[in-house]
Parts: C-alpha cells; sequence; structure tokens
C-alpha cells in the first residue's frame, strides 16, 4: 500500500532538489529563532534581573 504525499510535500522535495542552497537558509533561520546557545551564568543573572514582576492576575 502506498503512503499518502501531499501535493505541498512533493512539490517542497522538488523544488529543494532544484534549490539545495534553500537547505542552508533554511538552517539559518531555524538557528536564528530556535537553536539557542547556552548562556553564561553572568548572562542568566542579567536576565534575571531585567525580568519585570508580573501582576496577580495576568488578564486584568
Amino acid at each position: 500500500m502506498a503512503q499518502y504525499e501531499s501535493e505541498h510535500t512533493q512539490f517542497m522535495r522538488e523544488w529543494l532538489a532544484q534549490h539545495p542552497e534553500e537547505i542552508e537558509v533554511q538552517k539559518a533561520g531555524r538557528a536564528l529563532w530556535w537553536d539557542k546557545a547556552p548562556q553564561t551564568p553572568d548572562e542568566q543573572q542579567r536576565l534575571k534581573e531585567a525580568k519585570a514582576p508580573q501582576k496577580a492576575y495576568v488578564y486584568s
């Protein structure tokens, strides 16, 4: 039994095969938004001190 593959998935596979440089662009975008580097203790302390206190009921 064949597995279903959407038209969009087929298009993306073909497009990426024709434009392999776009894979690096995807990786760079992922690194920008998701792959965060480990923080130093000084950086963690600075972020902790900069945090504003939250109200007891945030929806008011």
